[in-house]
C-alpha cells in the first residue's frame, strides 16, 4: 500500500501567506490547547476568541495543526472545526511530526512543534498559555518537556503566562538558563505561575512595552538562534484564588500519581482534573490568560513589523 504523498513543509493559509508576503504581522497559535486543553464545545468558541484577540493586537492569527500528514500554518474555519471536534486527534511534538507526515496522520501541535513550524513558515511571534517544563519528579523520572530544547533552537518570540503551575518552576527556569533561552517579564521581574500572577520565582530582566520586546528579539536574532520568552502575568484580580489553586494542584498531581499517568499524558489528565475539581474556575482563568497573551503577541508582532518597514 503506497504511503500518502505528504510534505513536512508547512502549508500557509491564503491570509497568512498574503500577510507574510506583505511584511504584515502574524502570530502563531498552537492547537493542542484546542484539542486537548479545553473541553468541548467550549474549545471551539475559545478558538475564535483567541484569533480575535490576535487581530485586536494588530496581527493576523495563524493557528497551527497537522491535517492528513500536512502541517498547516493558518487554518480555515472548517479546519478549526475539525481540530476542535475530533476526540482522537493526536498530540504532536517535534519528534512526532515526521511520523505524522509519513503516515498521513492528523494531530494538534504542542509548543515545541508549533514553534518549529512557525519559524519554518517565517512567523516570528507565537502566543500560548503556559510552557511545558521540568516536572516535579524529574530527579526520578527524567520527565522534561521538549518545549525547552525546542525553544533553544528556534528563533521567535513566545508570549506565555510562565510555565504550567503543575511543574517545577525553579528547575524549569534553571533549565532555560542552561539552554540560553532569553526570558523577560512583561512589566515585572516576577515570573508568573500560569493560573496565578506570582510563581515564587523571579527573572533578571523585564520589558515595559511591545516595542522593547520586539527590540530584544531583534537583538537576539542577530546574535544566535533561540527564543525570547515574554512572561506575561495575569493581573492579581484576575488570577485563580491562591488557596484554591494550591489545593486543586496538589489533588490533581496526587490523582495522576495514583492513576499511574506518565509522560505526555500527565498534562491533559491534570488539566481535566483541575477543571472538574475547581468547578470550572481553572478553565475560565486559562482562557483569560490565553486571550491576554494573544493580544500582547499581536502588539509585539506589529512592533516587530514596524521595525522591519
Amino acid at each position: 500500500m503506497p504511503l500518502p504523498n505528504t510534505s513536512p513543509r508547512p502549508v500557509l493559509s491564503a491570509e497568512v501567506a498574503d500577510a507574510l508576503a506583505g511584511g504584515r504581522p502574524v502570530v502563531a497559535l498552537e492547537s493542542t490547547l484546542l484539542a486537548h486543553g479545553l473541553p468541548r464545545p467550549d474549545n471551539r468558541a475559545a478558538a475564535d476568541e483567541v484569533e480575535a484577540a490576535v487581530r485586536a493586537g494588530g496581527a493576523v492569527p495563524a493557528t497551527v495543526a497537522v491535517l492528513d500528514g500536512t502541517p498547516h500554518v493558518g487554518l480555515t474555519a472548517e479546519q478549526v472545526d475539525r481540530v476542535c471536534a475530533d476526540p482522537d486527534l493526536a498530540k504532536l511534538g517535534v519528534r512526532d511530526l515526521p511520523v505524522a507526515a509519513a503516515l498521513g496522520m492528523s494531530g494538534a501541535t504542542t509548543v515545541s512543534s508549533t514553534a518549529l513550524l512557525a519559524e519554518a513558515a517565517g512567523v516570528a511571534v507565537f502566543a500560548t498559555g503556559g510552557l511545558g517544563g521540568v516536572h516535579r519528579e524529574s530527579v526520578e523520572t527524567f520527565d522534561e518537556s521538549a518545549d525547552l530544547t525546542a525553544l533553544s533552537r528556534t528563533s521567535l518570540v513566545v508570549v506565555c503566562a510562565g510555565v504550567k503551575s503543575i511543574l517545577d518552576v525553579p528547575a524549569t527556569l534553571e533549565r532555560l538558563e542552561s539552554l540560553s533561552v532569553t526570558v523577560v517579564g512583561y512589566g515585572t521581574t516576577t515570573f508568573p505561575g500560569f493560573y496565578v500572577a506570582d510563581s515564587g520565582s523571579t527573572v533578571d530582566w523585564a520589558v515595559t512595552d511591545p516595542g522593547q520586546a520586539a527590540a530584544v528579539f531583534a537583538a537576539r536574532r542577530g546574535l544566535a538562534p533561540g527564543a525570547v520568552v515574554v512572561a506575561n502575568p495575569l493581573p492579581a484580580d484576575q488570577q485563580l484564588d491562591r488557596e484554591l489553586h494550591d489545593r486543586v494542584i496538589a489533588d490533581a498531581l496526587a490523582a495522576a500519581d495514583t492513576a499511574g499517568v506518565r509522560g505526555k499524558d500527565v498534562t491533559p489528565f491534570v488539566l481535566d482534573h483541575l477543571h472538574r475539581a475547581s468547578g470550572g474556575a481553572t478553565l475560565e482563568v486559562n482562557v483569560r490568560l490565553v486571550l491576554r497573551n494573544a493580544e500582547l503577541a499581536g502588539r509585539i508582532a506589529a512592533a516587530l513589523a514596524a521595525r522591519a518597514a
